[in-house]
């Protein structure tokens, strides 16, 4: 059955990957962000409504994006958290919550974290935060989503392809973006809710 998917963050290494694999399933895809495709951005609560009352309802919402600061810890501030936070994890929250409501009946979310949230790095300690936030989320909403509105979370290792950030992730294996995009494929034409696809 052919869906209708909004992919926020489509500009971005594993949105896009995901955007082009859910199309390759024979899915209907709206590609957001903020710099390119439908326009929004998830610190401005105004912006997510905007997007739903331009696209109206659709059957499947996956969010890729996420600014977090990557520093030593003792260089961290707490606004440093306050952003990582209010970004990665409260952006891709609001737009579950704000967006519920333009899920129709069977719906899902899929939200990206990251590896993370149970398995540190040296810089990583603000990702940490944001990414356990957002897995803890998606266990704690899949029981109270309406009308069989299912979520779940992808958490991938560094990606292959952003070989910027190896050094900073010393003997993790690396998960190639299709393997990331895969995972996303699961969630959203699957039947599991409140999972962690770790990859």
């Amino acid at each position: 059955m052919t869906k209708r998917i909004l992919v926020v963050g489509a500009r971005g290494l594993i949105g896009s990957e995901a955007a082009s694999a859910l199309e390759a399933a024979g899915h209907e895809v709206i590609r957001a962000s903020r710099s390119s495709g439908e326009h929004v951005d998830l610190t401005a609560p105004a912006s997510i409504e905007a997007l739903f009352e331009r696209i109206g309802d659709v059957d499947a919402v996956v969010s890729t994006t996420g600014v977090v600061a990557f520093k030593p810890f003792t260089e961290l501030t707490l606004d440093d958290f306050r952003d990582g936070v209010g970004d990665k994890a409260l952006g891709q929250i609001a737009l579950v919550t704000l967006g519920a409501a333009h899920v129709r009946d069977g719906g899902s979310f899929t939200l990206t974290s990251g590896v993370l949230s149970a398995e540190p790095i040296e810089t990583g300690t603000a990702a940490s935060v944001a990414n356990g936030a957002l897995d803890s989320f998606a266990i704690a909403a899949a029981v109270g989503l309406p009308r069989g509105i299912r979520i779940n979370t992808v958490s991938p290792s560094v990606i292959a392809e952003a070989t910027g950030y190896h050094s900073s992730f010393p003997g993790f294996p690396q998960t190639p973006v299709a393997e990331a995009a895969r995972a996303v494929v699961r969630s959203v034409d699957g039947v599991e809710t409140g999972q962690i696809f770790s990859v």
